[in-house]
């Protein structure tokens, strides 16, 4: 067997795992010849032979390669993938059992930093025994944990303590109304504890933190998804009608009282009839003079109000309806109705129908109800942006009835925010048992080794889980971001935040229901157990793509806030100005399409933010183009604009979602620049640079019909969102253990 010097044996190992990895590009190239050059142990005849080695135009004989995985094998050193500089080690050993000095090389190391090459890149190459660790310890999940929780870490790691009560304890229920009895306990739990009124004003027991609120919100996912729903129900949508429709004195008088849970309602909007559609509702309230009251009625047959949840535990219900008055509609307005005596009788008038057993979230009591000309107050209605004065006159600030109308849906975006918060919080259970799985199940082996493989060694399983490990991590900054927005009451015009929290909803839950599918199939049969929770998280998120707001609607309405330029009633004046203003904006974005550009494959470039701003942001302002040049070119042949809307749907809807994900990258990459400590920003900035690939490889069709990418990149981010996955398969259970789910609340025993 040919020998070679120490200088050369000590970089064979690098040379063997470069030439089997077929992404060799002239900066690795670079990284290694720069360490050849600055290595004082090598002599010319050494550098001249590592140097031919690195040629790509002539790379080195299968013999040559063949040879020297003879000598690795023959050196029967163990590669420990825990040492801090597992390739360099391993290096130095083989040289050891060759030659009687081998000194560590700092310029090995050098290599190994910058080439980024992680154990489990290579340690399937080697006939060597290999000292596996699970999971690598160079990040800290607390660290990860408080970089999420941010300036609430304190607050939200209390109220982790608290799930700990056996109160919260999880089992399997499939009887709904033991189940709807438990929950129902348990929310009452967490008001006594003062975290149904966090929200509210401090005057109401609270301290006015929606950002704190909608962090608690998704950690109930934790525990169970009928737990949030119901609370979100009782506190956010009840509460937050009264808070955010109402005034002082319906604040003064029921608010206080339903922070604590004494109190309970529901929010009684959507209708057998009408869902999306709340401007279209036929719940009528219609005031009476002579009485000085308002009547709620149910007028036809598919008017009730349906699936309403905390409907069979409430006492009142904040009743949306078109409110008449003086025989004028005045459009959708909300009414405090109450539903039962202090006995838990129905009002007269009042009739509710249990909806039974649903797909998911059992534990919430939904209902049908129906109003037979039940009489209020005058003063239950929540007037904050309409009322009816004394003399039986309706009045309001904003004259526009579109305005009003919308106005009053835009103060309860919050809660289309704490919808895809929950779903988030689903997705990261899922994506944590998964994980935990993949790093105790084992499955095959190459016949060589006894041991089988871990699943999550795979590079197929990796690139199942480890994207949306990273998305989770998107999410969950753009959440938070969102919600300190809409938090912020100076700014009053809540249009823009509503049109990116539309689109946001249901990027993001839609995202939560493909992870859990996905994670209930990474687990073979396990996942298809109860005791697992995939069974439970999915049953209970499948919903959330469809309430608040159903995704395919919301995405359109996020398109159209994309399109806010343009009037209600489009003409052509109007668009022809604002294409005049798009032409412009994307003339600069066009003009960077060319040969060079779409072929591009270099790691720098693909892994630079400036690349995936610019892939996302032509994206947007293409569609953003070409839908208007759509829209008015059906105009011009004297189709309505509605009309000229139905025709381009599909369109819209790829706007919306090409808007939610710039939106969502760009939210992330911001703070990420944050981030203090150098080591977290560049694992922040890695998942960052995951996400924005795998989102453009999951949209590739769209780049290359548009000649953005040639098929050379297409292939390229595909290679590269593969090897992202590699390298971070080491700290992958550092990183879903960062998402900071208590131990007590991952009960799954394949995750234990």
């Amino acid at each position: 067997m040919k020998t070679y010097s120490s200088g050369i044996l000590q970089y064979i190992p690098f040379f063997y795992v470069i030439w089997s990895d077929d992404l060799l590009s002239p900066s690795e190239v670079s990284v290694v010849k720069h360490a050849i050059e600055q290595d004082g142990s090598l002599n010319d005849s050494d550098i001249k032979t590592l140097s031919n080695w690195l040629a790509k135009d002539k790379p080195p004989s299968f013999d040559i390669i063949k040879h020297w995985k003879q000598l690795i094998s023959n050196s029967e050193t163990k590669l420990i993938e825990s040492e801090t500089y597992p390739l360099t080690s391993f290096s130095q050993k083989m040289v050891c059992h060759y030659c009687e000095a081998c000194p560590f090389n700092e310029n090995l190391k050098h290599i190994e930093i910058n080439l980024g090459i992680q154990p489990n890149h290579y340690n399937h190459l080697f006939d060597v025994a290999v000292v596996h660790q699970k999971t690598s310890d160079y990040y800290r999940a607390d660290r990860l944990d408080a970089l999420l929780t941010g300036k609430y870490s304190l607050e939200i790691n209390s109220f982790r303590k608290e799930l700990t009560n056996p109160i919260f304890n999880w089992e399997i229920e499939r009887d709904k109304e033991q189940f709807r009895g438990k929950v129902l306990r348990q929310v009452q739990f967490l008001a006594e504890k003062g975290y149904g009124a966090m929200a509210y004003p401090e005057g109401y027991g609270g301290n006015g933190n929606m950002e704190l609120y909608a962090s608690i919100f998704e950690n109930l996912m934790f525990v169970d998804g009928s737990l949030t729903i119901k609370f979100g129900v009782q506190f956010g949508l009840f509460g937050g009608s009264i808070q955010k429709l109402g005034t002082k004195k319906h604040h003064d008088q029921y608010l206080t009282d339903t922070g604590k849970a004494k109190l309970l309602g529901c929010f009684a909007m959507t209708e057998t009839g009408h869902g999306s559609n709340v401007r279209g509702i036929k719940t009528t309230a219609t005031y009476e003079k002579e009485t000085d009251s308002i009547v709620i009625a149910t007028p036809g047959k598919n008017d009730n109000k349906e699936y309403i949840g905390n409907a069979l535990h409430s006492t009142m219900a904040s009743v949306f309806a078109q409110l008449i008055v003086n025989g004028k509609n005045e459009g959708v307005h909300a009414i405090l109705v109450p539903l039962r005596t202090e006995a838990h009788e129905l009002m007269p008038g009042v009739s509710i129908v249990d909806n039974g057993y649903k797909l998911g979230l059992n534990g919430v009591d939904n209902g049908k109800i129906w109003f037979n000309n039940v009489r209020v107050p005058r003063e239950n209605l929540l007037n904050k942006y309409g009322d009816i004065l004394e003399d039986g006159t309706y009045t309001s600030d904003i004259k526009n009835p579109n305005k009003r109308f919308f106005t009053m849906l835009g103060t309860l975006v919050g809660g289309r925010i704490c919808v895809a918060r929950a779903g988030l919080g689903g997705a990261k259970m899922a994506l944590t048992i998964a994980v935990k799985h993949a790093l105790q199940r084992r499955q095959f082996n190459d016949s060589i080794k006894i041991q089988e493989d871990l699943l999550m060694d795979y590079p197929s399983h990796q690139l199942r889980l480890t994207p949306a490990v990273a998305k989770a991590y998107v999410y969950h900054i753009t959440l938070d971001h969102m919600m300190k927005v809409y938090s912020d009451e100076s700014v009053t015009d809540k249009r823009k935040i509503e049109t990116q929290v539309a689109g946001l909803k249901s990027v993001i839950t839609w995202f939560a229901n493909d992870t859990i599918q996905e994670c209930r199939e990474a687990c073979g049969g396990k996942g298809y157990l109860l005791e697992n929770r995939f069974a439970d998280l999915k049953a209970d998120v499948d919903i959330f793509t469809t309430f608040e707001g159903d995704n395919n609607v919301l995405l359109q309405l996020a398109a159209k806030g994309v399109l806010s330029d343009f009037k209600a009633e489009f003409n052509s004046a109007g668009f022809m100005a604002v294409l005049k203003l798009l032409g412009s904006q994307l003339s600069d974005k066009l003009g960077t399409i060319n040969p060079i550009y779409t072929n591009k494959v270099d790691k720098e470039h693909l892994y630079n933010p400036k690349f995936h701003k610019h892939a996302f942001n032509y994206r947007t302002r293409r569609l953003t183009y070409t839908l208007a040049m759509r829209i008015r070119d059906y105009i011009k042949k004297g189709i309505p604009s509605y009309q000229a809307f139905l025709k381009v749907q599909s369109h819209l809807l790829t706007l919306g979602k090409a808007y939610s994900i710039e939106l969502a990258y760009n939210t992330f990459v911001d703070f990420t620049e944050t981030i203090e400590d150098e080591k977290y920003r560049s694992l922040f900035s890695q998942m960052g640079t995951l996400y924005a690939l795998h989102e453009i490889r999951q949209d590739a069709s769209w780049y290359l019909e548009q000649g953005y990418l040639g098929s050379s990149k297409s292939k390229a981010i595909r290679q590269r969102v593969e090897r992202l996955c590699t390298e971070l398969r080491p700290h992958i259970e550092v990183l879903v253990d960062g998402y900071g789910i208590p131990r007590h609340c991952l009960t799954a025993p394949i995750a234990l």
